[in-house]
């Protein structure tokens, strides 16, 4: 098994580089990566300015390649230009913070491994729930289990796993669920500052409103302390309102 990763933290990111340390236990591993902070940049490529890619080092060995771009122009170039082996698996992570509910839309951790899906290469996101110190060892060793299950087992076109997994102690962990995305969002705040020429800035800032109370959102589950895996599609059609906007007479209000 061959396995691309990438991730939206950056490729000298601590997550990315126990991922990758257990990931080649079981697989090779390439690695293509942004070159730097790419949090919440969602699913952004870029269009109008040249990506550079450079080879990054670890402790004086080769580690991956550093893309100076977002998390899907890393994958997107890793695929189409970098990496000349098949790619059976893509993994992007492990993210710095959990990816629920609302926070999916704006994750670049899920949009590079929904880039991985759109290429049509079965992909995986991984994220653990905390910002502060944490252990990522129970996280990529579950991901490297998860990815030689997802080798064996496939995923339908279309569709990418969601992992989020709880920031507590590897034996404190309750289990697995199976979930759906979560409704809770951020309340978003605005702090405003003044720089040192006394001109006025803005710094976002909030904290999550959960809402969600539902055992199976994957919300609820890593609060419970279980690791949560939500399978979702980048396909943002409502296809119950498609039925409902049929009976409006739409086709109506176009006049000739």
């Amino acid at each position: 098994m061959h396995i691309l990763v990438s991730n939206d933290d950056g490729i000298d990111a601590p997550g990315i580089d126990a991922l990758v340390s257990e990931l080649k236990k079981v697989a090779d591993v390439s690695v293509v990566a942004p070159d730097r902070q790419q949090s919440a940049v969602g699913h952004a490529i870029t269009m109008n300015y040249p990506l550079r890619a450079v080879p990054f080092h670890k402790n004086g060995c080769f580690f991956g390649i550093a893309v100076d771009g977002t998390p899907a122009d890393a994958v997107k170039l890793g695929v189409k230009c970098l990496v000349k082996e098949k790619i059976d698996l893509l993994i992007s992570g492990i993210n710095h913070g959990a990816n629920t509910a609302v926070n999916i839309i704006y994750s670049g951790t899920v949009s590079a491994a929904t880039e991985g899906t759109v290429l049509g290469i079965p992909s995986i996101a991984v994220s653990v729930t905390t910002h502060g110190e944490v252990d990522f060892g129970p996280a990529a060793r579950f991901a490297a289990r998860l990815a030689v299950l997802v080798h064996e087992k496939g995923l339908p076109l279309g569709t990418t796993l969601n992992v989020n997994v709880p920031a507590v102690p590897e034996g404190e962990i309750m289990g697995v669920r199976v979930t759906r995305q979560g409704h809770s969002s951020w309340n978003d705040t605005f702090d405003v500052r003044r720089d040192p020429a006394n001109r006025e800035y803005f710094w976002l800032t909030g904290r999550m409103h959960v809402t969600d109370t539902e055992p199976e959102t994957d919300q609820v589950a890593v609060q419970e302390k279980y690791i949560s895996v939500t399978p979702i599609q980048y396909n943002l059609t409502d296809t119950r309102q498609c039925d409902e906007m049929r009976g409006w007479g739409i086709d109506g209000l176009l006049t000739k």
